[in-house]
């Protein structure tokens, strides 16, 4: 009798500890699907086709449907990169136009889990980087669902010509890999609840040109319906120099078929992918296009008119983000300021100066910050606020350590991209002794974007109170040592930005006027 109650508690042990497991196998559109445990808690799925390979005819096509598999795909280990750059730590052998892929982590048990899911598109400048840099776990320890998206960048990204578009329907070209994005998108509608997702509880987050990709998203009549929230760290595409239309980006798409002494799409379709995409490649056409199919118009004027998908939305860009630029010379910032608007010269000397090489570096530093990241996150904000429904909240990244991601030399607070190192794991709480103020930054952060995530609120339990975004009162959330409320940092730089800005969009508006005149 002993010895049957003991078999019988052994196996409602083991029973207890399989139901305990991770989803490991599971089953998507194209076939069976197994991942890999990490830990004990999450199921990892490393390498999952959303797309047919785009390669051959499907170069410069719209994304097409993944081919079905027979058998158990072993998604074990991360697709290759897409083609780009070379560098010390990503050689060509690395790299494959067969790159539409993404991850997934779970911790879900059970496909009816039904768990908020945060889809990550990573940056690089729509040039460069992998999906495969992290997967979040530390997110998805905290109860949500992790993807990590591919895309094609650079060229094979990118490119808009004339021919292209009388190949397509609707007559669009260029935009192919935010095409991606969308149809990795639809992909996790279609699929993630047998990852344990919801497919009603999509957040779409993305650092620097994922951030970018972001608000194109939500900028996009094709992305609606896919996601209900969204965060963007270092990002915004609201710059006038961005406002690039299709007939200029083929007239740069032209322009580079000359440069590589090709007669037809159909020879630079036969190109390999390093002579396309490699080091020292002029490509300058790395940007989103008004397309009028993907982009319909300037996302500033979107947002102005109020033609945007509204969902809540939380902002952040960080206090140092030039420092990833290198360091300046006081000639240097001389250069730049005498490349200044005259109208404006006198306000930029009086918010950026400087005497000496240190006070140029950290002026020019900040300039690039306000420049390329603050003011795009503060017409964002500010224009949402004004037009939307949907709650914004703003952050400001300013925590400063000894550990950078790509920074040099001597800095003031976060650069560009350390923000990613409290989100995504990159302070544990074994690293509690070196670095304190860093790990008790984290387990903050992580809580503010999960808590974003399951409700669209970052508030929860134990955390500093914060509240939506209010330019007349102190609602922007600083990090660093820990989390309190700020007025908007740097106003005073954002209103030379905002007035400098204001100036370039009215003298492109009268540009494109004439050209409209001419034809």
């Amino acid at each position: 009798m002993k010895k049957q109650l003991y078999v019988i508690v052994c196996g409602l042990l083991s029973l207890s500890a399989a139901q305990a497991q991770p989803l490991l196998k599971t089953h998507v559109e194209t076939g069976d699907i197994e991942g890999v445990l990490d830990g004990t808690d999450l199921a990892i799925y490393k390498a999952i086709p959303f797309a047919a390979p785009p390669v051959g005819d499907l170069r410069w096509k719209e994304p097409q449907p993944a081919q079905p598999w027979e058998g158990v795909l072993k998604a074990d280990d991360y697709a290759k990169w897409p083609p780009q750059p070379e560098r010390g730590d990503v050689s060509y052998d690395m790299m494959s136009e067969d790159c539409l892929y993404l991850g997934i982590a779970t911790p879900a048990k059970s496909v009816d889990d039904a768990l908020p899911v945060m889809v990550y598109i990573h940056g690089g400048s729509f040039q460069t980087e992998h999906y495969g840099g992290t997967m979040f776990e530390c997110l998805a320890r905290r109860g949500v669902v992790t993807v990590s998206i591919e895309y094609r960048a650079g060229a094979l990204g990118f490119l808009a010509h004339p021919d292209l578009a009388k190949e397509s329907a609707e007559g669009h070209t260029g935009n192919y890999g935010l095409l991606d994005q969308i149809f990795a998108l639809k992909w996790i509608q279609r699929n993630i609840k047998n990852f344990g997702g919801d497919p009603s509880k999509v957040t779409i987050f993305g650092e620097s040109a994922g951030a970018m990709s972001c608000n194109v998203l939500c900028a996009s009549p094709l992305a609606k319906g896919l996601f209900r929230a969204c965060i963007s760290e270092s990002g915004a595409f609201m710059s006038p120099s961005y406002a690039v239309r299709q007939k200029q980006a083929e007239q740069i798409g032209l322009a580079f078929q000359q440069q590589l002494q090709k007669s037809s799409i159909e020879e630079l379709r036969q190109m390999d992918t390093r002579s396309l995409t490699g080091t020292g490649v002029n490509f300058q056409g790395n940007l989103p296009i008004i397309d009028g199919y993907v982009l319909t118009d300037d996302v500033y004027h979107l947002y102005e008119r109020g033609e945007y998908i509204d969902v809540p939305v939380l902002i952040m860009h960080n206090s140092d983000e030039g420092a990833a630029s290198g360091d300046f010379t006081m000639a240097e910032y001389n250069q730049q300021m005498q490349g200044i608007p005259g109208q404006f010269a006198d306000s930029a000397k009086v918010c950026y100066p400087a005497t000496t090489d240190e006070e140029a570096n950290f002026s020019l530093r900040d300039m690039i910050r306000d420049y390329v990241f603050g003011w795009p996150a503060y017409a964002w904000t500010t224009l949402q606020k004004k037009t939307g429904k949907s709650p914004v909240y703003s952050a400001y990244c300013a925590q400063k350590s000894e550990r950078t991601v790509y920074a040099k030399g001597n800095r003031r607070g976060a650069a560009h991209a350390d923000d990613l190192m409290y989100i995504n794991g990159g302070f544990k709480k074994e690293d509690a002794d070196q670095y304190p103020e860093e790990v008790k930054l984290s387990e903050i952060m992580q809580q503010y974007w999960v808590n974003f995530a399951k409700t669209g609120n970052p508030n929860g339990e134990g955390l500093p109170y914060w509240p939506v975004y209010d330019e007349k009162e102190p609602t922007v959330m600083q990090f660093n040592n820990g989390a309190t409320l700020i007025m908007q940092p740097n106003a005073d730089k954002i209103a030379l930005m905002d007035n400098l800005f204001k100036w370039i969009r009215n003298i492109m508006g009268m540009m494109n006027n004439q050209q409209t005149n001419q034809q």
